[in-house]
């Protein structure tokens, strides 16, 4: 009996032994969902997450983001979905800020190490337009201005750099004598003046007309600096179409700090086109075919080419880096930066700060600002 009685009790010890067990293992793996299910939710959260860290770019010059819309004044990032321009530099020795303009806000700097932002008080006619890039330029006897091509208005209004409006110059009339007929003629039957870009060489200010059927590089010289004056000159060269020196579409212009070269995009037949101050046809930098160039930029011996498309038209548009003439590098925002508003790039500059590159650049429909850092 009292071995039956020892079995019956192993056993019950057995059963609740058992019992015990299992819901110990149970609890367990409730505990165990407890501690791991957050941190597979952390994983799957980092996973969706824009990765500032990302890279693009070959070589030694990769980039990654370093500042996105948000490092913006509230009044930038209420209209930044609407920009259609793009940037310039005050490379001017100990400065280094860079300027743009967008409709309704003004003119805006951002500062030399990128770090801060100012809205300059700018006066209403700019403000109200469309300021499609700008030049920051100034004489050996003056000082310095910006000028803005307003594509929209057909005017090129020019600022100190503290904003106040200096000089407004309008199209051309039908009795200003350019040296081609085809200019000529094309203002006489009341061709609208739409200015693409603007820079400045010696006294002359070179204004691109690619949106169009112009397509024209016009020359207007300074008459007097105080007060600031300009008028039209005979001086035009370029012209649609697509033979060496004439535009598809002739966007941006831009001298290479320290030379006296112009430098102008040609968007549709993807080249820069190389003049020099008096419109002799220099050469012509081919790019890839399909990257429509918007805007070329030089700093160090490097330039970056902001792109409308690139070749596969799928893929957002390419910021394409030079050395010299070379293609060292291409910068891919939305397919490998994850930065989806840069599906067209319409405007982009290079600067050099404590020996690290960084690039600011903006896109186009819809439009948007970001900056980004050389990763060493």
């Amino acid at each position: 009996m009292r071995q039956i009685v020892l079995l019956l009790i192993c056993a019950v010890a057995f059963m609740i032994g058992h019992a015990y067990a299992h819901l110990t293992e149970h609890a367990s793996t409730q505990t165990n969902i407890g501690v791991t299910n957050p941190s597979y939710r952390f994983i799957a959260h980092h996973e969706k997450t824009p990765d500032t860290q990302l890279t693009s770019g070959q070589g030694a010059l990769k980039f990654k983001v370093l500042y996105t819309r948000d490092h913006f004044p509230a009044e930038v990032v209420a209209a930044i979905d609407k920009a259609h321009g793009g940037f310039d530099v005050d490379r001017r020795e100990g400065k280094g800020e860079t300027y743009f303009a967008l409709p309704g806000v003004g003119i805006i700097q951002i500062s030399a190490d990128l770090k801060t932002t100012q809205l300059i008080e700018t006066p209403a006619a700019l403000k109200e337009a469309n300021a499609h890039y700008v030049t920051v330029w100034s004489t050996t006897a003056g000082p310095p201005y910006l000028s803005f091509p307003a594509n929209d208005v057909g005017k090129i209004f020019t600022t100190t750099l503290d904003g106040k409006l200096v000089h407004t110059l309008g199209a051309p009339d039908a009795m200003t004598d350019f040296k081609h007929q085809a200019v000529n003629t094309y203002f006489s039957e009341g061709g609208k003046f739409v200015p693409t870009g603007i820079t400045h060489v010696d006294g002359m200010l070179y204004v691109t007309t690619g949106y169009s059927d112009l397509d024209y590089i016009l020359g207007a010289k300074l008459t007097s600096l105080e007060p600031l004056e300009a008028s039209w000159y005979p001086l035009a060269f370029g012209g649609k179409g697509d033979e060496p020196g004439q535009f598809g579409t002739g966007h941006h212009i831009t001298v290479p700090y320290g030379t006296n070269r112009l430098d102008a995009s040609d968007r549709a037949n993807a080249e820069i086109e190389r003049y020099s101050p008096d419109g002799t046809y220099l050469e012509t930098l081919p790019l890839i075919k399909g990257s429509f160039p918007c805007s070329i930029d030089y700093e160090a011996g490097y330039a970056v080419v902001a792109c409308l498309f690139g070749p596969d038209q799928k893929k957002g548009a390419p910021l394409y880096i030079l050395e010299g003439n070379n293609l060292v590098s291409t910068v891919m925002l939305k397919e490998e930066l994850g930065v989806e508003t840069f599906q067209h790039l319409h405007g982009a500059v290079i600067r050099k700060i404590d020996g690290k590159f960084y690039i600011i650049a903006q896109s186009w429909n819809p439009g948007d600002i970001i900056i980004l850092e050389q990763v060493m």
